[in-house]
């Protein structure tokens, strides 16, 4: 909670436009910001076409399928923020912590802490 010069009791800013001050205070939101079944399946199923680019490049020396990863990658997180969790992807504020949750909550969905 804030103050301001009248000294009227201000709410706390949204978590959306909040600053994170580490990725373990991140994640919980993250994780609120991808409540939608499809939308997380959505996420899973891109970053898993991203290591599977990934491999073909390395095993193909072919970098040009490189330039794909972004598309597999953001291209289904998208959609399923847009159509499905009806949000604004948390990548445009926190770039690098949306990019680790990505991986983390995949692992996490592996491992059973979270619903599949």
């Amino acid at each position: 909670m804030t103050t301001d010069a009248n000294s009227h009791t201000q709410a706390a800013p949204p978590a959306s436009e909040r600053q994170f001050n580490s990725f373990a205070e991140f994640y919980p939101f993250y994780l609120s910001e991808h409540s939608n079944d499809t939308s997380r399946r959505l996420h899973y199923c891109g970053s898993l076409l991203v290591l599977m680019l990934l491999a073909c490049a390395l095993f193909s020396a072919n970098g040009w399928l490189l330039l794909a990863l972004p598309v597999a990658g953001y291209g289904f997180a998208w959609v399923g923020h847009f159509f499905f969790e009806k949000n604004r992807p948390a990548t445009f504020k926190y770039p690098l912590y949306s990019f680790m949750g990505d991986w983390v909550m995949l692992r996490d969905a592996f491992t059973g802490r979270i619903r599949f």
